[in-house]
Protein backbone atom coordinates (compact mmCIF):
# COMPACT_ATOMS: atom_id res chain seq x y z
CA UNK A 1 0.00 0.00 0.00
CA UNK A 2 2.82 2.52 1.16
CA UNK A 3 4.19 2.14 -2.60
CA UNK A 4 1.04 2.57 -4.85
CA UNK A 5 0.24 5.99 -2.22
CA UNK A 6 4.64 7.09 -2.88
CA UNK A 7 3.34 7.22 -6.71
CA UNK A 8 0.97 8.99 -6.33
CA UNK A 9 2.12 11.47 -4.18
CA UNK A 10 5.53 11.67 -6.50
CA UNK A 11 2.53 12.42 -9.74
CA UNK A 12 0.83 15.43 -7.67
CA UNK A 13 4.06 17.07 -7.53
CA UNK A 14 4.48 18.93 -10.46
CA UNK A 15 8.32 19.78 -9.77
CA UNK A 16 8.57 15.73 -9.56
CA UNK A 17 11.04 13.90 -7.35
CA UNK A 18 13.55 11.49 -8.25
CA UNK A 19 13.05 8.97 -8.58
CA UNK A 20 10.77 8.72 -11.53
CA UNK A 21 9.30 5.81 -11.36
CA UNK A 22 9.11 4.15 -7.31
CA UNK A 23 10.46 0.76 -6.14
CA UNK A 24 7.29 -0.77 -6.55
CA UNK A 25 7.47 -0.58 -10.40
CA UNK A 26 11.07 -0.83 -10.73
CA UNK A 27 10.45 -4.39 -9.05
CA UNK A 28 7.93 -5.00 -11.31
CA UNK A 29 9.84 -4.03 -14.13
CA UNK A 30 13.38 -5.91 -13.51
CA UNK A 31 10.64 -9.18 -12.45
CA UNK A 32 9.40 -9.05 -16.12
CA UNK A 33 12.38 -8.52 -17.45
CA UNK A 34 13.97 -11.53 -15.39
CA UNK A 35 11.64 -13.80 -16.75
CA UNK A 36 11.87 -13.41 -20.39
CA UNK A 37 15.91 -13.60 -20.04
CA UNK A 38 14.67 -16.57 -17.91
CA UNK A 39 13.04 -17.77 -21.29
CA UNK A 40 15.77 -17.11 -23.24
CA UNK A 41 18.37 -18.65 -21.67
CA UNK A 42 16.32 -21.72 -21.17
CA UNK A 43 16.04 -22.21 -25.11
CA UNK A 44 19.52 -21.38 -25.49
CA UNK A 45 20.69 -23.62 -22.91
CA UNK A 46 17.76 -26.48 -23.49
CA UNK A 47 17.30 -26.29 -20.23
CA UNK A 48 13.32 -27.95 -19.06
CA UNK A 49 11.74 -28.90 -16.06
CA UNK A 50 13.10 -32.33 -15.75
CA UNK A 51 16.36 -31.06 -16.99
CA UNK A 52 19.12 -31.51 -13.86
CA UNK A 53 20.97 -28.62 -12.41
CA UNK A 54 19.22 -24.83 -11.14
CA UNK A 55 16.30 -23.36 -12.86
CA UNK A 56 16.44 -19.31 -13.23
CA UNK A 57 13.82 -17.64 -10.41
CA UNK A 58 13.12 -14.37 -9.76
CA UNK A 59 13.64 -14.41 -5.80
CA UNK A 60 11.69 -10.72 -5.42
CA UNK A 61 15.08 -8.78 -5.15
CA UNK A 62 17.32 -9.83 -8.29
CA UNK A 63 17.08 -12.13 -11.22
CA UNK A 64 19.24 -15.33 -11.33
CA UNK A 65 19.44 -16.95 -14.73
CA UNK A 66 19.52 -21.31 -14.93
CA UNK A 67 22.86 -22.75 -14.48
CA UNK A 68 24.20 -26.15 -13.94
CA UNK A 69 25.25 -28.47 -11.06
CA UNK A 70 28.47 -26.90 -9.71
CA UNK A 71 28.10 -23.43 -11.45
CA UNK A 72 28.14 -20.32 -9.37
CA UNK A 73 26.57 -17.31 -10.73
CA UNK A 74 27.44 -13.77 -9.54
CA UNK A 75 24.85 -10.88 -9.85
CA UNK A 76 25.48 -7.21 -9.02
CA UNK A 77 23.07 -5.30 -6.74
CA UNK A 78 19.75 -4.73 -8.06
CA UNK A 79 19.31 -0.94 -9.49
CA UNK A 80 17.05 -0.01 -7.01
CA UNK A 81 19.57 0.10 -4.44
CA UNK A 82 21.69 2.44 -6.28
CA UNK A 83 19.18 4.88 -6.69
CA UNK A 84 18.55 5.36 -2.82
CA UNK A 85 22.66 4.62 -2.10
CA UNK A 86 24.36 6.80 -4.69
CA UNK A 87 27.33 7.11 -2.71
CA UNK A 88 27.30 3.70 -1.74
CA UNK A 89 29.69 1.07 -3.73
CA UNK A 90 27.70 -1.78 -4.55
CA UNK A 91 28.74 -5.31 -4.30
CA UNK A 92 28.18 -8.42 -5.97
CA UNK A 93 25.96 -11.53 -4.63
CA UNK A 94 26.74 -15.17 -5.49
CA UNK A 95 24.61 -18.52 -5.35
CA UNK A 96 26.23 -22.05 -5.69
CA UNK A 97 23.81 -24.08 -8.17
CA UNK A 98 24.13 -27.85 -5.79
CA UNK A 99 22.08 -30.72 -6.30
CA UNK A 100 20.20 -29.99 -3.79
CA UNK A 101 19.25 -26.55 -5.58
CA UNK A 102 19.88 -23.07 -5.51
CA UNK A 103 22.25 -22.29 -2.14
CA UNK A 104 21.84 -19.11 -0.12
CA UNK A 105 23.16 -15.39 -1.62
CA UNK A 106 27.18 -15.10 -0.49
CA UNK A 107 26.85 -12.43 0.83
CA UNK A 108 24.05 -11.85 2.13
CA UNK A 109 22.05 -8.76 0.61
CA UNK A 110 21.93 -7.26 4.08
CA UNK A 111 25.62 -6.64 3.56
CA UNK A 112 26.21 -6.59 -0.23
CA UNK A 113 23.53 -3.93 -1.21
CA UNK A 114 22.57 -2.14 1.92
CA UNK A 115 19.21 -3.53 1.70
CA UNK A 116 18.97 -3.62 5.96
CA UNK A 117 19.08 0.42 5.19
CA UNK A 118 16.79 0.56 2.41
CA UNK A 119 14.34 -2.04 5.09
CA UNK A 120 14.54 0.48 7.71
CA UNK A 121 13.86 3.27 5.50
CA UNK A 122 10.83 1.72 4.47
CA UNK A 123 9.60 0.69 7.41
CA UNK A 124 7.52 3.83 8.55
CA UNK A 125 6.59 3.83 4.94
CA UNK A 126 3.30 3.31 5.00
CA UNK A 127 1.95 5.27 7.82
CA UNK A 128 4.35 8.51 6.36
CA UNK A 129 2.53 8.23 3.23
CA UNK A 130 -0.97 8.01 3.90
CA UNK A 131 -0.41 10.42 6.57
CA UNK A 132 0.68 13.07 4.14
CA UNK A 133 -2.49 11.40 1.45
CA UNK A 134 -5.10 11.68 4.35
CA UNK A 135 -3.59 15.68 4.82
CA UNK A 136 -3.80 16.74 1.39
CA UNK A 137 -7.17 15.35 0.70
CA UNK A 138 -8.55 16.70 4.12
CA UNK A 139 -6.79 19.81 2.35
CA UNK A 140 -8.20 19.38 -1.15
CA UNK A 141 -11.53 19.11 0.50
CA UNK A 142 -11.58 21.98 2.34
CA UNK A 143 -10.62 23.84 -0.09
CA UNK A 144 -13.04 22.73 -2.71
CA UNK A 145 -16.25 23.29 -0.30
CA UNK A 146 -14.80 26.74 0.79
CA UNK A 147 -14.19 27.73 -3.38
CA UNK A 148 -17.64 26.71 -3.94
CA UNK A 149 -19.21 28.98 -1.38
CA UNK A 150 -17.09 31.88 -2.21
CA UNK A 151 -18.16 31.16 -6.05
CA UNK A 152 -21.42 31.02 -5.38
CA UNK A 153 -21.20 34.43 -3.40
CA UNK A 154 -19.14 36.33 -6.12
CA UNK A 155 -21.35 35.30 -8.38
CA UNK A 156 -24.96 35.40 -6.92
CA UNK A 157 -24.39 39.29 -6.06
CA UNK A 158 -23.95 41.73 -8.99
CA UNK A 159 -22.44 45.16 -7.12
CA UNK A 160 -19.59 42.57 -6.53
CA UNK A 161 -19.07 41.80 -10.42
CA UNK A 162 -16.12 43.88 -11.13
CA UNK A 163 -12.44 42.73 -12.85
CA UNK A 164 -10.60 42.48 -9.77
CA UNK A 165 -13.68 40.07 -8.63
CA UNK A 166 -13.60 38.42 -11.81
CA UNK A 167 -9.99 37.29 -11.92
CA UNK A 168 -10.57 35.88 -8.36
CA UNK A 169 -13.47 33.87 -9.39
CA UNK A 170 -11.27 32.49 -12.21
CA UNK A 171 -8.28 31.45 -9.57
CA UNK A 172 -10.82 30.39 -7.44
CA UNK A 173 -12.04 27.55 -10.75
CA UNK A 174 -8.31 26.91 -10.88
CA UNK A 175 -7.90 25.72 -7.81
CA UNK A 176 -11.78 24.41 -7.65
CA UNK A 177 -9.84 22.27 -10.63
CA UNK A 178 -6.83 21.30 -9.40
CA UNK A 179 -8.68 19.75 -6.55
CA UNK A 180 -11.36 17.70 -8.45
CA UNK A 181 -8.33 16.46 -10.88
CA UNK A 182 -6.46 15.06 -7.96
CA UNK A 183 -9.46 13.25 -6.70
CA UNK A 184 -10.15 11.76 -10.01
CA UNK A 185 -6.15 10.83 -10.89
CA UNK A 186 -6.46 9.16 -7.28
CA UNK A 187 -9.62 7.50 -7.95
CA UNK A 188 -8.94 6.25 -11.60
CA UNK A 189 -4.95 5.22 -11.06
CA UNK A 190 -4.40 4.37 -7.52
CA UNK A 191 -7.78 2.71 -6.47
CA UNK A 192 -6.46 -0.95 -6.10
CA UNK A 193 -4.12 -0.84 -3.57
CA UNK A 194 -1.45 -2.86 -5.60
CA UNK A 195 1.17 -2.54 -8.32
CA UNK A 196 -0.75 -2.84 -11.46
CA UNK A 197 -0.47 1.15 -11.87
CA UNK A 198 2.79 0.58 -13.02
CA UNK A 199 1.55 -1.21 -16.58
CA UNK A 200 -1.62 0.62 -17.14
CA UNK A 201 -1.35 2.20 -20.29
CA UNK A 202 -4.88 3.05 -21.27
CA UNK A 203 -6.48 6.23 -23.24
CA UNK A 204 -8.56 6.67 -20.08
CA UNK A 205 -5.67 7.38 -17.96
CA UNK A 206 -3.40 9.06 -19.32
CA UNK A 207 -6.42 11.38 -20.33
CA UNK A 208 -6.76 11.68 -16.53
CA UNK A 209 -2.91 12.75 -16.43
CA UNK A 210 -3.20 15.26 -19.28
CA UNK A 211 -6.22 17.10 -17.27
CA UNK A 212 -4.68 17.06 -14.06
CA UNK A 213 -1.53 18.99 -15.72
CA UNK A 214 -3.30 20.92 -17.40
CA UNK A 215 -5.37 21.93 -14.62
CA UNK A 216 -2.09 22.41 -12.04
CA UNK A 217 -0.56 24.99 -14.84
CA UNK A 218 -3.62 26.89 -15.04
CA UNK A 219 -3.44 27.28 -11.39
CA UNK A 220 -0.03 28.55 -11.57
CA UNK A 221 -0.65 30.64 -14.03
CA UNK A 222 -3.78 32.21 -12.60
CA UNK A 223 -1.33 33.30 -9.49
CA UNK A 224 0.46 35.01 -11.35
CA UNK A 225 -2.33 36.82 -13.80
CA UNK A 226 -3.12 37.81 -9.76
CA UNK A 227 0.15 39.33 -9.44
CA UNK A 228 0.43 40.60 -12.82
CA UNK A 229 -2.55 42.42 -12.10
CA UNK A 230 -2.25 43.64 -8.80
CA UNK A 231 1.41 45.38 -10.22
CA UNK A 232 -0.42 46.84 -13.36
CA UNK A 233 -2.75 48.22 -11.01
CA UNK A 234 -0.02 49.98 -8.51
CA UNK A 235 1.96 51.30 -11.34
CA UNK A 236 -0.49 52.86 -14.19
CA UNK A 237 -2.66 55.10 -12.69
CA UNK A 238 -5.49 54.47 -15.60
CA UNK A 239 -5.61 51.01 -17.77
CA UNK A 240 -8.35 49.58 -19.39
CA UNK A 241 -9.01 46.76 -17.14
CA UNK A 242 -11.64 45.17 -19.47
CA UNK A 243 -9.16 44.84 -22.58
CA UNK A 244 -6.76 43.66 -20.09
CA UNK A 245 -9.34 41.16 -18.38
CA UNK A 246 -9.66 39.47 -21.92
CA UNK A 247 -5.60 38.94 -22.17
CA UNK A 248 -5.49 37.79 -18.38
CA UNK A 249 -7.99 35.38 -19.35
CA UNK A 250 -5.86 34.12 -22.74
CA UNK A 251 -2.71 33.70 -20.37
CA UNK A 252 -4.40 32.27 -17.84
CA UNK A 253 -6.18 29.21 -19.30
CA UNK A 254 -4.89 29.49 -23.30
CA UNK A 255 -1.05 29.23 -21.94
CA UNK A 256 -1.71 26.25 -20.22
CA UNK A 257 -3.35 24.56 -23.35
CA UNK A 258 -0.35 25.41 -25.22
CA UNK A 259 1.92 23.54 -22.94
CA UNK A 260 0.29 20.86 -22.12
CA UNK A 261 -0.66 19.98 -25.94
CA UNK A 262 3.02 19.65 -26.99
CA UNK A 263 3.84 17.60 -24.00
CA UNK A 264 0.86 15.05 -24.60
CA UNK A 265 2.29 15.46 -28.31
CA UNK A 266 5.69 14.56 -27.32
CA UNK A 267 5.30 11.92 -24.88
CA UNK A 268 2.74 10.42 -27.34
CA UNK A 269 5.42 10.05 -29.71
CA UNK A 270 8.75 9.50 -27.77
CA UNK A 271 7.06 8.11 -24.57
CA UNK A 272 4.58 6.59 -24.82
CA UNK A 273 5.01 4.66 -21.33
CA UNK A 274 2.58 3.53 -18.59
CA UNK A 275 -0.04 6.20 -17.91
CA UNK A 276 2.14 8.74 -18.33
CA UNK A 277 1.98 9.31 -14.25
CA UNK A 278 6.02 9.38 -14.30
CA UNK A 279 8.52 11.13 -15.81
CA UNK A 280 11.62 9.49 -17.41
CA UNK A 281 12.19 11.73 -19.65
CA UNK A 282 13.82 15.18 -18.15
CA UNK A 283 13.73 17.16 -21.66
CA UNK A 284 10.10 16.43 -22.10
CA UNK A 285 9.33 17.03 -18.77
CA UNK A 286 10.41 20.70 -18.84
CA UNK A 287 7.94 21.34 -21.56
CA UNK A 288 5.31 21.43 -18.43
CA UNK A 289 8.17 22.35 -15.41
CA UNK A 290 10.00 25.22 -17.52
CA UNK A 291 6.31 27.63 -17.98
CA UNK A 292 5.82 27.18 -14.20
CA UNK A 293 9.10 27.66 -12.74
CA UNK A 294 9.51 30.53 -14.97
CA UNK A 295 5.91 31.73 -14.21
CA UNK A 296 6.92 31.61 -10.19
CA UNK A 297 9.86 33.00 -10.92
CA UNK A 298 8.45 36.32 -12.36
CA UNK A 299 5.48 36.19 -9.63
CA UNK A 300 8.12 36.69 -7.15
CA UNK A 301 9.90 39.57 -8.97
CA UNK A 302 6.22 40.93 -9.34
CA UNK A 303 5.81 40.42 -5.70
CA UNK A 304 8.74 41.86 -4.30
CA UNK A 305 7.79 45.19 -7.08
CA UNK A 306 4.46 45.64 -5.20
CA UNK A 307 6.40 45.29 -1.70
CA UNK A 308 9.22 48.56 -2.75
CA UNK A 309 5.58 49.93 -4.59
CA UNK A 310 3.79 49.63 -0.84
CA UNK A 311 6.97 50.88 1.24
CA UNK A 312 6.85 53.92 -0.65
CA UNK A 313 3.55 54.75 -0.52
CA UNK A 314 3.40 53.88 3.30
CA UNK A 315 5.88 55.91 3.88
CA UNK A 316 4.90 59.26 1.99
CA UNK A 317 3.91 62.10 4.29
CA UNK A 318 0.13 61.79 2.91
CA UNK A 319 0.01 58.62 4.82
CA UNK A 320 -1.32 59.22 8.39
CA UNK A 321 -0.02 56.94 11.67
CA UNK A 322 3.65 56.59 13.16
CA UNK A 323 6.37 54.23 12.36
CA UNK A 324 4.87 51.43 14.06
CA UNK A 325 1.79 51.39 12.35
CA UNK A 326 3.19 52.12 8.93
CA UNK A 327 5.64 49.02 9.16
CA UNK A 328 2.16 46.82 10.90
CA UNK A 329 0.16 47.68 7.80
CA UNK A 330 3.08 46.39 5.48
CA UNK A 331 3.69 43.19 7.35
CA UNK A 332 -0.30 42.47 7.14
CA UNK A 333 -0.22 43.64 3.22
CA UNK A 334 2.68 40.94 2.53
CA UNK A 335 1.28 38.04 4.58
CA UNK A 336 -1.79 38.75 2.75
CA UNK A 337 -0.15 38.79 -0.84
CA UNK A 338 2.02 35.63 -0.17
CA UNK A 339 -0.89 32.99 -0.41
CA UNK A 340 -2.74 34.88 -3.48
CA UNK A 341 1.31 35.07 -5.14
CA UNK A 342 2.10 31.58 -4.88
CA UNK A 343 5.22 32.86 -2.76
CA UNK A 344 5.67 29.95 -0.92
CA UNK A 345 6.19 27.71 -3.91
CA UNK A 346 9.49 29.08 -4.62
CA UNK A 347 11.25 27.41 -1.43
CA UNK A 348 11.42 24.33 -4.01
CA UNK A 349 11.36 25.72 -7.09
CA UNK A 350 15.11 25.10 -8.05
CA UNK A 351 16.06 22.78 -5.32
CA UNK A 352 17.59 19.76 -6.27
CA UNK A 353 14.70 16.73 -7.03
CA UNK A 354 16.35 14.17 -4.51
CA UNK A 355 16.83 16.35 -1.59
CA UNK A 356 14.39 16.86 1.26
CA UNK A 357 11.83 14.77 -0.49
CA UNK A 358 9.60 14.23 2.94
CA UNK A 359 9.55 17.88 3.53
CA UNK A 360 8.98 18.45 0.14
CA UNK A 361 6.19 16.49 0.43
CA UNK A 362 4.39 17.55 3.30
CA UNK A 363 5.22 21.60 2.29
CA UNK A 364 4.09 20.90 -1.59
CA UNK A 365 1.40 18.67 -0.74
CA UNK A 366 -0.05 18.93 2.76
CA UNK A 367 0.17 22.22 3.15
CA UNK A 368 0.04 23.41 -0.74
CA UNK A 369 -3.75 21.54 -0.24
CA UNK A 370 -5.03 24.32 1.76
CA UNK A 371 -3.51 27.56 -0.13
CA UNK A 372 -7.08 27.58 -2.30
CA UNK A 373 -9.20 27.68 1.65
CA UNK A 374 -6.98 30.55 2.50
CA UNK A 375 -7.34 32.46 -0.86
CA UNK A 376 -11.16 31.77 -0.53
CA UNK A 377 -11.22 32.81 3.28
CA UNK A 378 -9.04 35.92 2.92
CA UNK A 379 -9.95 37.47 -0.67
CA UNK A 380 -13.66 36.35 0.14
CA UNK A 381 -15.25 35.63 3.26
CA UNK A 382 -12.81 38.23 5.25
CA UNK A 383 -13.73 40.86 2.04
CA UNK A 384 -14.97 44.47 3.16
CA UNK A 385 -16.99 44.55 0.20
CA UNK A 386 -18.26 41.09 0.38
CA UNK A 387 -18.79 41.61 3.94
CA UNK A 388 -21.08 44.72 3.48
CA UNK A 389 -23.49 43.52 0.63
CA UNK A 390 -23.85 40.51 2.56
CA UNK A 391 -25.07 42.26 5.50
CA UNK A 392 -27.21 44.75 3.30
CA UNK A 393 -28.90 41.66 1.66
CA UNK A 394 -29.63 40.53 5.34
CA UNK A 395 -30.77 43.51 6.69
CA UNK A 396 -33.29 43.64 3.70
CA UNK A 397 -34.32 40.30 3.84
CA UNK A 398 -34.99 40.82 7.31
CA UNK A 399 -37.07 44.37 6.64
CA UNK A 400 -39.15 42.49 3.98
CA UNK A 401 -39.73 39.44 6.04
CA UNK A 402 -41.24 41.99 9.10
CA UNK A 403 -43.10 43.87 6.88
CA UNK A 404 -44.86 40.48 5.28
CA UNK A 405 -45.39 39.40 9.09
CA UNK A 406 -47.26 43.12 9.73
CA UNK A 407 -49.50 43.08 6.73
CA UNK A 408 -50.56 39.25 7.12
CA UNK A 409 -51.97 40.37 10.88
CA UNK A 410 -53.28 43.79 10.04
CA UNK A 411 -54.93 42.83 6.65
CA UNK A 412 -55.95 38.66 7.01
CA UNK A 413 -58.45 39.05 4.06
CA UNK A 414 -55.63 39.64 1.51
CA UNK A 415 -53.94 37.18 2.78
CA UNK A 416 -56.05 34.35 3.12
CA UNK A 417 -57.06 35.11 -0.33
CA UNK A 418 -53.50 33.76 -1.70
CA UNK A 419 -51.47 37.02 -2.22
CA UNK A 420 -48.38 36.27 -0.95
CA UNK A 421 -45.94 38.76 1.34
CA UNK A 422 -43.78 40.12 -1.88
CA UNK A 423 -47.25 40.88 -3.68
CA UNK A 424 -48.10 42.27 -0.79
CA UNK A 425 -45.51 44.56 -0.54
CA UNK A 426 -45.17 45.58 -4.10
CA UNK A 427 -48.51 46.46 -3.71
CA UNK A 428 -48.06 48.75 -1.02
CA UNK A 429 -45.59 50.50 -2.10
CA UNK A 430 -47.09 50.96 -5.43
CA UNK A 431 -50.58 52.34 -3.76
CA UNK A 432 -48.39 54.52 -1.31
CA UNK A 433 -46.52 56.37 -4.43
CA UNK A 434 -49.69 56.92 -6.09
CA UNK A 435 -51.41 58.26 -2.87
CA UNK A 436 -48.04 60.61 -2.85
CA UNK A 437 -48.04 61.67 -6.23
CA UNK A 438 -52.01 62.55 -6.09
CA UNK A 439 -51.29 65.01 -3.39
CA UNK A 440 -48.58 66.77 -4.77
CA UNK A 441 -49.69 70.54 -5.74
CA UNK A 442 -50.11 70.75 -9.71
CA UNK A 443 -47.65 73.26 -10.05
CA UNK A 444 -44.98 70.93 -8.39
CA UNK A 445 -45.75 68.32 -11.15
CA UNK A 446 -45.09 70.60 -13.54
CA UNK A 447 -41.47 71.19 -12.62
Amino acid sequence: MAGVVHVSLAALLLLPMAPAMHSDCIFRKEQAMCLEKIQRANELMGFNDSSPGCPGMWDNITCWKPAHVGEMVLVSCPELFRIFNPDQDMGVVSRNCTEDGWSEPFPHYFDACGFDEYESETGDQDYYYLSVKALYTVGYSTSLVTLTTAMVILCRFRKLHCTRNFIHMNLFVSFMLRAISVFIKDWILYAEQDSNHCFISTVECKAVMVFFHYCVVSNYFWLFIEGLYLFTLLVETFFPERRYFYWYTIIGWGTPTVCVTVWATLRLYFDDTGCWDMNDSTALWWVIKGPVVGSIMVNFVLFIGIIVILVQKLQSPDMGGNESSIYLRLARSTLLLIPLFGIHYTVFAFSPENVSKRERLVFELGLGSFQGFVVAVLYCFLNGEVQAEIKRKWRSWKVNRYFAVDFKHRHPSLASSGVNGGTQLSILSKSSSQIRMSGLPADNLAT
